[in-house]
């Protein structure tokens, strides 16, 4: 039997994985918001947005981008934002409300394709989804089949570990407390599209064209302490979260603290900050 995870497998694992966090995103979503909205920005801008256009939003989590898109596109526009998690996607539901969008909805799928009829969207964003995706080509096919002719997508995808301390800061100490086996490169997981080049291939060969495609720095957590580092780090990261509540009370206690400290000996002043590098890609669907 081998040990490869089946697509369902990977669908299953993030499904599940983004559940565990789901309350701690809601509790910290204006410091999330705050720290990516660079990112959706910059999203939306390739994207070309005008009132009246209609927009997918996939792996839409808390609803970002997809309701800064409902604000651009108007009224006589429409968003629909889909997520595996429908936890995270009723934190979405209660923004918008609080905003008083009535022209976005927010739908809970199974994560085996896209529920909409070909040539339906005028735009397409992802941000940081198609990473963990099993068959992200697969995806990307069918973001090209559900997107009208010239239509236009963005993604966003975190660049090489070296330039994304937020993460790797903490993942680096956990795995010297786990022993856990080296997936390939290009299994599904944070820095899955780390490599531009295998981002641009991607998009080229599931039928794009017009590929763009940049890198943003952002200033993904600050806090005033380490301690204040790693309470968010557990809450947020998905991925570090579900392994640590894996180890035993000793070996969490040793790891906590490892990292509690070694980020506050990061602190210049009163306070620190870890930051992030993602890809921004935009493109064009090919005839």
């Amino acid at each position: 039997m081998s040990d490869t995870p089946s697509p369902q497998d990977i669908i299953d694992r993030e499904r599940n994985t983004w559940r565990t966090v789901s309350s701690g995103w809601r509790k910290n979503d204006e410091r999330l918001r705050k720290s990516a909205d660079p990112v959706s920005q910059r999203m939306l801008d390739g994207l070309r947005l005008s009132p009246g256009h209609h927009v997918l939003d996939i792996a839409s989590g808390t609803g970002e981008p997809a309701i800064p898109a409902a604000h651009r596109v108007g009224e006589t526009g429409k968003v629909v934002g889909i997520d595996l998690v429908d936890e995270m996607l009723a934190i979405a539901r209660d923004k918008a409300r609080e905003q008083n969008l009535d022209n976005i909805e927010f739908r809970a799928v199974d994560g085996k394709g896209i529920p909409f009829e070909d040539n339906r969207f005028d735009a397409i964003s992802c941000r940081w989804g198609l990473m963990f995706m099993p068959e992200p080509q697969a995806m990307l096919e069918q973001m090209r089949r559900v997107l009208k002719d010239e239509g236009r997508i963005a993604l966003a995808c975190w660049a090489e570990p070296e330039r994304n301390p937020f993460f790797t800061h903490a993942m680096s100490i956990l795995m010297k407390h786990m022993e856990m086996p080296q997936p390939p490169p290009d299994a599904p997981g944070v820095f899955a599209f780390a490599e531009r080049e295998r981002l641009e291939n991607i998009l080229r060969d599931s039928g794009f064209r017009d590929i763009e495609i940049e890198d943003l720095r952002i200033d993904m957590i600050e806090a005033q302490s380490g301690e204040e580092y790693w309470q968010v780090m557990e809450e947020l990261a998905g991925p570090i979260a579900v392994l640590a509540k894996q180890m035993n009370k000793e070996t969490y206690r040793a790891f906590s603290a490892e990292v509690i400290a070694s980020a506050d000996a990061l602190k210049q002043g009163d306070s620190l900050t870890l930051v992030g590098t993602t890809w921004i890609a935009h493109a064009a669907k090919s005839r």
